[in-house]
């Protein structure tokens, strides 16, 4: 894929793309009890991101949708306030499990992405 475009207009495409898409799944997954959207988010955008490595996307691409797009989609910044937050609430067991579902389930996607694209 070469879209004839300077890579910082690339990167800021996908990126605008993938935060509105970061914005819908919070819309869409987010809960009172428990922050979702972020362990659904990290753990699509892994798998993406790694079906686009095995894939051999071109460089183009990997500036649009990797860098530019989950970039924007994925976030460990959010993750981090996650499980602070959890453990300030001390709900102990729900901030392991968002800890372990992210680093688990970002795994298990980058492996099922090898298994199908690799």
């Amino acid at each position: 894929m070469d879209l004839s475009l300077p890579s910082p207009m690339l990167v800021g495409l996908g990126g605008a793309l993938g935060a509105v898409l970061r914005f819908a799944v919070g819309e869409l997954v987010q809960t009172e009890d428990y922050p979702a959207s972020t362990l659904v988010v990290n753990v699509v955008g892994s798998f993406a991101l790694a079906a686009l490595t095995f894939a051999g996307a071109s460089d183009d691409a990997m500036l649009l949708l990797g860098t530019g797009a989950c970039g924007a989609f994925t976030t460990f910044s959010s993750f981090s306030v996650d499980v602070v937050g959890l453990v300030e609430d001390k709900r102990f067991g729900a901030a392991a499990f968002h800890a372990l579902g992210n680093l688990i389930g970002a795994g298990v996607a980058i492996g099922l992405a090898w298994l199908l694209v690799g």
